[in-house]
């Protein structure tokens, strides 16, 4: 699915969009893929880092309060502090504490207390005059209780001691008899918890070398008690800082068990290289959008151009229906094989143009030629139609004639079986007969010339028929032109190659109908034929029975034999007229399906003079198409 924007650009702004994305994209993810994986390990270094400082802040701290524990519990069994304490003679013991002070600068101070909590000794007489009358608040102490119990405990480590004037670390062991272990006082060694900043200044150096300057380490209680904090008094506050720590267990026991040493530092500093790294590669990015983007327009506008062209070319060609326009395009890329084939396909269509062009031409002439052609055939076929009229005309006074003949011969056999009857009738009788047979000759006479009448006409329906049969054949062969012009005008000439067709088809037809109609009329001529035939023969025997008529005044005696033989005479002529009754009805029935025929030529050729009307309607709008162009 195309995005609505996207739709609206041209060919030249999606193409530019789609190759800057094209090359963009990838650059993009990997990009994107290679920073995240860069501030990944960064990260991963830092918090690596901070780790490893907070879990070494833990491990000094840790061993330097092992070690000083462990020197407090062995300064607690030195012999002269005992003997001190048992002779109530604290001089030696001043001594001791004065040089170990001496020694251990890290101590601000040691105090030998009773087991009552009075200061006895002191590494400095005005230390030991700063508990003077304390003695409850001493026995009330932390350190002081778990140090009768023989531990060390960090709940006194405040921020500043009002006796040392400073944060200290209260290390208290009890001074025990050496025999029989019974405790006989206290000693203290204030631990100077500010010697922890000289501990971290290392980790701190490493920091600002690396350009950390928020670089932070914080001691903190179990509880989250700020014990030690690099930053001091100006520590900056960030909620989102990055920061590591590391719990001091109780595998080694000691004062500092359950304390977190914390490393941390600000985001901004930590990630100063990342936030670099993400900006220059931010930077390198827009640089590489921008040259992709000015090559993928360059690239767009070289392939545009010349389709360009093609499509001014192609919208005159449209407009203008001029054919002789070729694009100027020049390169051998797809787009120079485009436009060669585009002017190829222009070339074709002005020769299929031209072609469409005598095509129609020629299916106007080949159509005025058929209609001229169908109204000539439809005036012979009125000609033929009247002249068929008047066959039928013709053929129905025939009709009518005969009927006459076949009751007048019907007449004359009676009179012939009463001449029979009356064979010695008399010479009245002679007479009539005489007359009879002179009117039967004069009507045989004058059917034989109107059978002979027939016969012309029929051969007249027979010339016309063959006139029908060479325009339906010479109609064939125009179909069949036209046909030949249809399937040389290919797409074009497919309708009027079906009109052509069915005026073949129409044509055939006519072909069959007048072989019809002119087998029809060869029966009808071989009957008329044979009624002349008959006719004749009937002419003959009445000539005969009048040559036997006359005799036979002169030989009464033969009249007998006379009426015999016409009366045999009669009926046959009785025969002839009935059998030529016959064939004048099968003569009208022939001449009215020949009408029926010439009413279904009559109604083709005018389904012919739609069709070339048709025809020439579509010739015309073939010229209209073929001459919207120019060629």
């Amino acid at each position: 699915m195309r995005l609505p924007l996207i739709g609206t650009l041209k060919l030249r702004g999606r193409l530019t969009l789609y190759v800057t994305l094209l090359a963009v994209a990838p650059l993009l993810i990997s990009t994107w893929l290679g920073v995240g994986t860069t501030q990944t390990m960064m990260q991963e270094q830092v918090h690596e880092m901070l780790r490893i400082e907070a879990e070494g802040l833990k491990d000094l701290v840790e061993a330097s309060l092992v070690e000083r524990e462990t020197s407090v519990r062995s300064w607690a069994e030195d012999a002269l502090l005992r003997e001190s304490l048992q002779r109530d003679s604290y001089s030696l013991s001043d001594g001791v504490l004065s040089r170990l002070q001496l020694r251990y600068t890290t101590f601000t101070g040691l105090v030998l207390f009773t087991d009552e909590g009075k200061a006895v000794s002191a590494s400095t007489p005005a230390l030991r005059d700063s508990f003077a009358g304390q003695e409850a608040a001493v026995r009330d102490a932390p350190w002081f209780k778990a140090a009768q119990e023989g531990r060390f405990t960090s709940a006194t480590l405040t921020q500043e001691d009002p006796v040392f004037g400073m944060q200290v670390l209260h290390l208290a062991a009890p001074v025990a008899e050496s025999r029989g272990g019974r405790r006989m006082g206290v000693l203290l060694a204030a631990y100077d918890w500010g010697q922890v900043g000289e501990v971290v200044k290392a980790a701190l150096a490493r920091a600002r070398s690396r350009k950390n300057d928020s670089f932070a380490l914080e001691v903190r209680t179990a509880s989250g008690t700020v014990l030690f904090d690099s930053r001091g008094t100006n520590a900056w506050s960030n909620p989102h800082a990055v920061a590591v720590q590391a719990i001091n267990g109780e595998e080694i026991p000691d004062v500092g068990d359950g304390w977190r040493f914390v490393a941390l530092s600000d985001p901004q500093d930590v990630y100063a290289s990342v936030n670099k790294l993400r900006a220059g590669t931010a930077a390198l990015v827009m640089a590489v959008v921008a040259l992709a983007a000015l090559a993928a327009l360059l690239l767009a506008r070289g392939i545009t151009a010349p389709i360009t062209r093609l499509s001014q070319v192609v919208r005159h060609i449209v407009q203008e229906g001029d054919l002789t326009q070729k694009p100027d395009v020049r390169s051998d890329d797809e787009v120079g094989e485009l436009a060669r084939s585009f002017v190829q396909l222009v070339d074709h269509l002005r020769e299929t143009t031209e072609s469409l062009q005598r095509g129609t031409q020629v299916l106007t002439d080949t159509v005025a030629e058929l209609t001229r052609a169908a109204e000539q055939e439809e005036s012979n076929l009125t000609r033929q139609a009247a002249a068929l009229q008047q066959t039928q005309v013709t053929a129905q006074e025939i009709k009518q004639t005969s009927e006459v003949a076949a009751e007048r011969a019907a007449a004359v056999l009676m009179v012939a079986s009463r001449a029979e009857e009356l064979g010695q009738g008399g010479a009245r009788a002679l007479a009539e007969s005489m007359n009879g047979f002179q009117t039967l000759r004069d009507q045989v006479n004058e059917m034989a010339v109107q059978i002979s009448g027939l016969n012309e006409r029929a051969q007249r329906i027979g010339g016309i028929t063959l006139t029908v049969k060479g325009l339906a054949d010479r109609s064939n062969m125009l179909a069949l032109n036209a046909a030949i012009e249809a399937v040389r005008s290919g797409e074009h000439g497919k309708g009027f190659g079906i009109v052509a067709k069915e005026i073949r088809t129409l044509a055939n037809q006519s072909i069959q109908s007048t072989g019809q109609v002119g087998g029809l009329l060869e029966d009808i001529t071989q009957a008329i034929l044979k009624t002349v035939e008959l006719s004749e023969q009937g002419q003959v025997r009445m000539e005969a029975g009048l040559t036997q008529a006359r005799t036979s005044g002169e030989n009464i005696e033969a009249l007998s034999g006379i009426v015999q033989d016409n009366m045999n005479a009669v009926r046959q002529i009785s025969n002839a007229v009935s059998q030529q009754n016959a064939g004048i009805n099968e003569i009208f029935g022939a001449l009215t399906d020949l009408s029926s025929l010439m009413h279904d030529t009559m109604v083709g050729l005018q389904a012919t003079q739609r069709v070339s009307q048709a025809l020439r309607e579509v010739a015309e709008q073939m010229q209209h198409v073929a001459r919207s162009y120019r060629v």
